[in-house]
């Protein structure tokens, strides 16, 4: 027996009623092939560019190296050139030197010019009477922390120089370089600079003071006399001075 129509109905009815559910929205992704393809392009132009400067200079160079092997002659006029200017730079500084010299050879210093110095001039006064002498490493290092060393200076022979300079502008009519003085160098010339010879050299005059601590502290003092006989005349300085410390045995 056939089921019955209205019950058939209901259920189709309620079927076709029921709600659809809804997929939800998924943006869709974007394709990175327009990117990738401005990026190789860019990339290429790059290439495109370098080979062409690339091939650019090697045609001026090969084009420059045609034309000088067609024309010889400029390369020899621009060799000839360079010859004589560095043949001229040469003579120059060779005569510079030979100059500078005899300048320092026959530097000379009278006691007025020198009491007439500032200190610190009076200070390069001395690195250049070194100088004269054959210190050709003579410095001039006096100033804020110089720690008692106004010039420093190698002799042929190997020893080490420390020199203080006390500068008085009238002469041996100015006061006295004390023992103070003295001892400050001494305190750093051989622990700080390696000195083999401690010096003080001044255009005045030192106490009556200094002469002994000198002997027992191994320094040397030169004092208005010496100095003229250096400044004046052609003699080194560690010919004038007594007990100098014999030359280094590497020398």
């Amino acid at each position: 027996m056939p089921a019955p129509r209205r019950r058939t109905t209901r259920r189709t009815t309620a079927r076709r009623t029921a709600p659809r559910r809804r997929t939800p929205y998924r943006p869709r992704a974007r394709s990175g092939r327009g990117g990738g393809s401005r990026r190789r392009g860019r990339q290429l132009d790059a290439q495109v560019l370098v080979f062409g400067g690339a091939f650019l200079a090697a045609a001026a160079a090969w084009a420059l190296v045609s034309w000088l092997l067609a024309h010889w002659w400029v390369l020899v006029v621009l060799g000839a050139a360079g010859a004589v200017i560095t043949a001229g730079w040469v003579h120059r500084r060779q005569q510079q030197r030979a100059w500078d010299r005899t300048r320092q050879q026959a530097l000379r210093y009278g006691l007025p010019e020198l009491d007439a110095l500032h200190h610190r001039d009076f200070e390069y006064a001395v690195r250049d009477l070194m100088r004269r002498d054959g210190c050709t490493d003579a410095r001039q290092i006096g100033g804020a922390g110089d720690n008692g060393a106004d010039v420093l200076a190698t002799d042929p022979l190997g020893r080490s120089w420390v020199i203080q300079v006390k500068h008085r502008r009238d002469g041996d009519r100015g006061s006295a370089v004390g023992t103070p003085d003295l001892q400050r160098v001494n305190g750093t010339a051989r622990q700080l600079y390696g000195a083999d010879i401690v010096l003080v050299v001044t255009n005045g005059r030192f106490s009556t003071r200094c002469a002994p601590l000198a002997a027992q502290l191994h320094m040397h003092l030169a004092d208005r006399r010496t100095l003229a006989t250096w400044a004046g005349g052609g003699r080194p300085l560690w010919e004038l001075l007594p007990k100098i410390p014999p030359p280094r045995k590497s020398r």
